[in-house]
């Protein structure tokens, strides 16, 4: 179980890389759009030496790094941000041997922004999602993360702010604000993204059948159920409310179940970013 549990783990890793490089290269790094990161860095120093390659920089930049990654959170940490961190270097390299990306996509700067940074933190929050980092200012991140419990994504605006900064005296004024709406952006959809991952739905269930319901709740989906008391203003009749926290796939299941056994049933939902105890995170 391990194996398979460590193969999905470096699968993800690698998927949420290369899905981080797709946004870099095509929308990004033509744009000298160095919305932070040590990619930021490398196409800042790629501008001022332009003779070395971009991912050359960022495997440079990303070494000096790695011993922090390894010393302060860890050695799994510190191995899968290795591999990352390489792998985005890498992938960026070869692309620029296999297809030089002269010009953006685009000539819209603010599209290739935004599709850029949309593209960059969807990978980004799959990576983080799997305790990982794609190294750089992501491990700068990731120690302001687990010492100060601020946000991912905000805690990625704090570490890539300076580099937006001399971005601007690189870049100009317009690219460096660009550049600061970009990390501003890149943090609120990894944090968005990463709430997703973990959001669970929240329903609560009225209805003449709770027992039977609450049974296919309990044996059917494997959930456990909490059952209130209540009475109804306007009946003055005893109720039974069903209060239980379950998956979307899950929802699905027991909507219909209560459609089929009760359509009369009232029942509302809310979404729950985090859930933690027994059979969820711990």
């Amino acid at each position: 179980m391990k194996d398979k549990i460590d193969m999905k783990h470096f699968l993800l890793v690698t998927l949420g890389s290369l899905i981080v490089v797709a946004g870099l290269y095509f929308f990004l790094v033509p744009s000298d759009l160095a919305v932070g990161g040590v990619t930021g860095l490398g196409v800042i120093f790629n501008h001022i030496f332009p003779q070395i390659p971009i991912g050359i920089i960022m495997g440079i930049f990303n070494i000096i790094l790695f011993t922090l990654a390894f010393a302060v959170i860890g050695r799994d940490f510190g191995g899968y941000t290795v591999y990352s961190s390489f792998t985005i270097a890498i992938a960026i390299y070869i692309l620029e041997m296999l297809v030089p990306m002269d010009k953006p996509l685009v000539d819209d700067l603010f599209l290739n922004l935004i599709y850029g940074i949309v593209i960059q933190g969807i990978g980004m929050a799959i990576v983080f999602n799997q305790e990982t980092s794609t190294g750089g200012t992501d491990i700068i991140a990731k120690i302001i993360n687990k010492f100060f419990h601020l946000d991912i994504g905000k805690s990625l605006f704090l570490a890539d702010f300076i580099i937006v900064s001399f971005a601007a005296s690189v870049f100009g004024l317009e690219l460096g604000m660009y550049a600061l709406l970009g990390i501003l952006l890149n943090s609120l959809v990894v944090d968005h993204i990463i709430a997703g991952f973990g959001a669970k739905i929240k329903i609560i269930v009225i209805s003449k059948e709770e027992k039977q319901i609450s049974r296919y709740i309990i044996d059917e989906i494997g959930r456990g159920v909490t059952l209130y008391h209540g009475t109804g203003g306007y009946s003055k009749e005893e109720k039974r409310i069903i209060n239980t926290v379950v998956s979307r796939g899950e929802y699905i299941k027991i909507r219909e179940y209560i459609h089929e056994v009760d359509p009369k049933a009232f029942m509302w939902v809310n979404f729950v970013n985090e859930v933690f105890g027994e059979g969820f995170t711990h």
